[in-house]
């Protein structure tokens, strides 16, 4: 009954680590303290944002080493100005970047500008850029957002892009001319001006108040998820700033909307054209209702009628409160159907 592998040495134990699935590699922090010391080292650099490209690109170029010291999948690197960053290798040529800044007593609003892809694809890729494939980044503040705008850069085949967590941030501006097929923004609350620009984005997911949302080229979207339950992210929003919107999503085929967005976005600008706008590609609709009281389900009626090759359809209704200034949801029910003949029903 030893347990004859957590006795093996670290280095072995690292080895052991970088071939495991992320998902994997993280459970093992329950077989016992030794394994949890593992998983929780990470290799510490200090320095400042000048220095931080040059370490992480270091980071990544010695994960696939012979030494095997050298395999853990976090970095952790500290700035001058009090910052911290943590790196983490996921799978799949995944990397999580998340921020910390401990306590901020005033913390500041500020806008990130993403640019990358933009290098000559011929030329030999940095290790880090040839690597990378689906970047997550978490809490970005007004001390660290310089510092990712310049690590963008390097990123050449970057497809999968996910932001969440920004508390802060109040403008954003992300360019591909390239690989760029999925964005994530998930969760910043002060939020109030998204430009996207990407030739072959085909998954946009969006989760907040709504900002006013340029995009462009995104015609060939095939899965998008607009959840603002809570309204839009600022008081002089009006119709006709989402109908740049309404055309990008308008030849999806799954589409995740709220029932906001339909009622006060979506519905004054097709009362008048409702012969002319159609959802024709439509096939998967992820309904998101709220009911304070008795459920309405004329709105969901009323954008049925607009897709006329759906397929499946998933409804969730959820209860709004409201408690010593945050807005919570809580699930009330949902259901699904999956033919057309119970949508005909």
């Amino acid at each position: 009954m030893d347990d004859l592998i957590s006795s093996l040495p670290d280095e072995i134990l690292f080895r052991i680590f970088s071939s495991l699935p992320f998902e994997s590699a993280a459970q093992t922090i329950f077989l016992s303290n030794r394994w949890r010391l593992l998983w929780e080292t990470a290799l510490v650099q200090h320095g400042t944002e000048e220095d931080v490209a040059n370490a992480m690109s270091g980071f990544l170029a010695n994960f696939n080493e012979k030494d095997p010291s050298k395999n853990t999948r976090k970095f952790r690197f500290h700035f001058c100005n009090g910052s911290v960053l943590l790196v983490i290798i996921a799978r799949n040529g995944s990397l999580r970047l998340h921020f910390s800044t401990g306590k901020q007593e005033f913390p500041q609003q500020f806008g990130l500008q993403l640019e990358f892809n933009h290098q000559n694809l011929a030329s030999q890729p940095s290790p880090s850029s040839f690597y990378v494939k689906s970047l997550h980044l978490m809490s970005v503040t007004y001390l660290t957002n310089e510092v990712v705008s310049s690590i963008m850069t390097n990123f050449q085949i970057l497809e999968t892009l996910k932001i969440t967590c920004c508390n802060c941030l109040q403008s954003l501006s992300i360019g591909s001319d390239t690989k760029l097929l999925s964005l994530t923004i998930f969760d910043c609350p002060q939020l109030k001006s998204l430009h996207i620009r990407s030739y072959k984005l085909r998954t946009f997911r969006y989760r907040g108040p709504l900002p006013w949302f340029r995009p462009e080229y995104h015609f060939n979207l095939a899965d998008a998820l607009l959840d603002s339950r809570q309204g839009p992210g600022y008081s002089s929003f009006s119709g006709r700033d989402f109908d740049s919107v309404l055309l990008t999503i308008k030849n999806v085929k799954v589409l995740t909307l709220c029932k906001w967005t339909f009622e006060a976005l979506i519905w004054p600008s097709l009362s008048t054209l409702l012969a002319d706008f159609q959802f024709y590609n439509l096939k998967e609709l992820w309904w998101i209702d709220n009911s304070i009281g008795r459920y309405d389900s004329e709105a969901l009626i009323s954008f049925l009628k607009l897709c006329p090759s759906l397929q499946q359809l998933f409804v969730t209704v959820s209860v709004l409160s409201i408690y010593r200034g945050q807005t919570f949801y809580f699930l009330l029910y949902d259901f699904q159907l999956s033919t057309p003949q119970q949508l005909l029903l």
